[in-house]
């Protein structure tokens, strides 16, 4: 394609608003899920928090804020918690076998457990998981058209558990939240990309496949989402193997 045939391409998609659906969310995979379990009322928090903020900006990184509930008791309760997000967090304590449950934990693609703040802990669990790659190991892939998000998922010739599930996340891109009472009372903290609920789509067995669900739906309660193939150890979430994020994440 020569260059003013291609410059053409790029206007008329533009023009008709083709870019924003056949953009894929990443130009590659995404080489990390950080998951943060966090509280409004952990005076330990606020430096986690920031750091979520700052994985949020990289386009390879997808970065997620789970608002837990079990530090209300101590004089402020979280506006933003939610009981099934500490339930996923002792899942995940159940599925590693280590029963770590702790603010600020980070969990890095499912499986490593990291103290939030701890950058360079985080990033070398990253490389842990990755085991050699650069990327996650299945690529996702999303479009919206019609009201309808189709979420594509890559067949994969590795070894490796070929039984997942495809869950969508709504998130709010962005929250500040001024915390009057507790260990952080008179702050001010700003959450990144915090999750509004878990919705499973699907169940993926190691070949290609497509999984559509309405949009309202995949942004309930936020301003984006974000799609996981995860896998299950006991019924508990485990290795993260695939994901993807809306426009604007």
């Amino acid at each position: 394609m020569t260059g003013i045939m291609a410059s053409r391409l790029k206007l008329f998609l533009a023009a008709t608003g083709l870019a924003a659906l056949l953009q894929p969310a990443f130009a590659e995979p995404p080489r990390a899920v950080v998951e943060l379990f966090t509280s409004q009322g952990c005076s330990n928090c606020p430096p986690a928090d920031a750091l979520l903020v700052e994985y949020s900006k990289q386009p390879d990184i997808v970065a997620l804020s789970f608002p837990v509930n079990y530090w209300d008791y101590l004089g402020w309760k979280d506006t933003l918690a939610h009981a099934d997000f500490t339930t996923r967090q002792k899942d995940y304590a159940h599925a590693r076998s280590d029963r770590q449950i702790f603010t600020p934990q980070m969990i890095v693609n499912g499986k490593k457990s990291c103290i939030g703040s701890d950058q360079a802990q985080i990033e070398k669990a990253i490389q842990m998981t990755l085991k050699g790659r650069s990327t996650l190991p299945v690529d996702v892939t999303i479009a919206e058209q019609n009201g309808m998000v189709t979420v594509s998922v890559s067949e994969t010739g590795e070894t490796m558990q070929r039984e997942a599930q495809v869950w969508v996340l709504p998130v709010l891109r962005s929250r500040a939240v001024p915390i009057e009472r507790g260990e952080n009372k008179g702050k001010t903290v700003t959450y990144a990309n915090v999750v509004r609920g878990l919705k499973r789509i699907g169940e993926w067995h190691g070949g290609s496949a497509r999984f559509e669900v309405p949009v309202d739906t995949a942004r309930s309660g936020g301003d984006g989402y974000v799609v996981l193939l995860q896998t299950s150890h006991d019924g508990r979430p485990s290795v993260i193997l695939g994901a993807a994020k809306s426009a604007g994440l």
